[in-house]
């Protein structure tokens, strides 16, 4: 039976359950709003469902196998056998937990759930269709909508993702098995993420690269790091070349590229991965009927409420610009609730970090030397390798470094870069530091636990003074 449309109001009114949606969501109906949220596909969005939590889920699984394998030096010594349909269904049962987890806890809030595709009728509606034959759709009034549609894998002309020979990150999350060979185009970090985590399971990779190094965006000392480990991992680097065309072979498919030179090379591999970028998704929201276009980055333009050009429609979250970070997404989801509830909030990010869960981890918060210098301070850096702190030597990972940035005159936290274990879990310390206005008086005073990776970032604030004690 084909269900008649109807329509239904709500005060506040959330296209996309990613970690921007759904925050904002919970955050409205805990301050009072009517709210409904609507969810096409499943509650989490990419990031828990084919993204950050099952990529990390990998990196991890990877982890183990490859450390046990590698542990000699350690004086163990063992040779384990990879079940890639068995890890793929114990990632896949974390992102059930989680994605199960968000859809409770939307409830729990008083969250209205709706499932569909959400388009902009007008400025106060929105029509709901509902996937599947006969569903039929909805209308939707608001009085306040919030947009977290998300981003999606860039595809490269002529490398359209087909799950069997060119694959998205999305497709390479969901592999059953080990891949003999595998091109990746892209050494972003997704590409180098995964590159990491295929090697380590016994893959023989190759990374073509349009640009000069790993990491684009990245200190060369902290992409120096990532590179050379994932070299000692097997990896092969291609630079400066593009991916041209493709063709199935009997056993596999062959990748061309082409480099600046217009010199073309070749590649026979069994998968090929696409890791160039992602892309916001805008084309299924009807922004005309709003009156609301992207920028020229395709992206929806907000200011520091997350208000787009449209006062009474928020954007958060991939879908709002770069960083395209999911707790990025989440904070600014916050506000966008907060500002629609009435509260006067507003968006500070000063000090929103970033991670990479490549081998080493990478994690950065604030400016750079260079940024800082840019920005008129003076700029001021103290520095600790990973070979000098005890707790790195005794997990074996020597290789890495932390640094913190300040302002020489006021010794105020600018910025930090760390690469090496656990990078991601240390970078919070110095964002909680930029945060609070936190000097390097503060860091270099506080007692940290020994033996402790954190205890880097300790001794980098004192070197930044002068008073080092355990580097040179």
């Amino acid at each position: 039976m084909v269900v008649g449309d109807v329509t239904t109001g709500t005060e506040l009114l959330v296209i996309g359950g990613g970690p921007g949606g759904y925050v904002a969501a919970i955050r409205g109906a805990q301050l009072g709003l009517d709210t409904t949220l609507v969810e096409k596909d499943a509650y989490g969005g990419t990031c828990l469902n084919h993204g950050c939590i099952p990529s990390k889920a990998l990196i991890s699984a990877a982890d183990v196998a490859h450390d046990a394998k590698h542990a000699e030096d350690m004086g163990v010594f063992a040779d384990p056998a990879v079940d890639m349909a068995g890890m793929t269904e114990w990632k896949d049962g974390v992102v059930t937990r989680l994605t199960k987890g968000v859809e409770s806890l939307c409830k729990s809030a008083g969250v209205n759930l709706v499932s569909g595709t959400a388009e902009f009728a007008d400025e106060e509606t929105v029509r709901v269709a509902h996937g599947g034959e006969g569903q039929g759709s909805e209308s939707i009034a608001f009085e306040h909508a919030v947009v977290a549609t998300g981003s999606r894998p860039i595809q490269v002309p002529g490398f359209e993702f087909d799950s069997e020979y060119i694959l998205s990150s999305r497709d390479a999350l969901a592999l059953e098995s080990v891949p003999d060979d595998l091109l990746v185009v892209g050494a972003g970090y997704i590409g180098m993420e995964l590159s990491t985590v295929f090697a380590k399971l016994g893959a023989d990779v190759t990374v073509v690269e349009m640009l000069d190094d790993v990491l684009p965006g990245y200190e060369s000392d902290v992409a120096e790091v990532v590179r050379e480990r994932a070299e000692s991992l097997g990896i092969d680097f291609a630079f400066g070349e593009a991916a041209r065309d493709w063709e199935e072979l009997d056993d596999g498919i062959r990748v061309r590229t082409t480099d600046a030179d217009d010199e073309v090379s070749e590649y026979n591999t069994d998968r090929c991965l696409v890791a160039v970028g992602r892309e916001p998704v805008t084309d299924t929201l009807g922004l005309d009927a709003i009156d609301l276009a992207p920028n020229e980055d395709g992206f929806l333009a907000t200011d520091d409420q997350a208000r787009t050009d449209v006062d009474h429609i928020f954007a958060v979250g991939d879908v709002a610009g770069e960083p395209m970070l999911a707790h990025k997404g989440m904070a600014e989801g916050e506000v966008a609730a907060e500002v629609a509830a009435g509260e006067p909030a507003a968006l500070d990010q000063q000090a929103i970090p970033a991670a990479v869960f490549t081998d080493p981890e990478i994690g950065t918060v604030g400016m750079t030397e260079a940024e800082a210098d840019d920005a008129g301070f003076d700029p001021v850096v103290g520095e600790m390798p990973l070979r000098a702190n005890g707790r790195a030597l005794t997990l074996d990972e020597k290789e890495g470094f932390v640094r913190v940035v300040a302002d020489a005159d006021t010794e105020f936290l600018l910025g930090a870069q760390i690469v090496g274990p656990e990078a991601s879990e240390l970078i919070a310390e110095v964002g909680l530091g930029i945060e609070m206005g936190a000097r390097l008086e503060d860091v270099a005073g506080t007692v940290h636990t020994h033996p402790t990776l954190s205890e880097a970032v300790h001794e980098a604030a004192k070197a930044a003074r002068g008073e080092a004690i355990h580097t040179r």
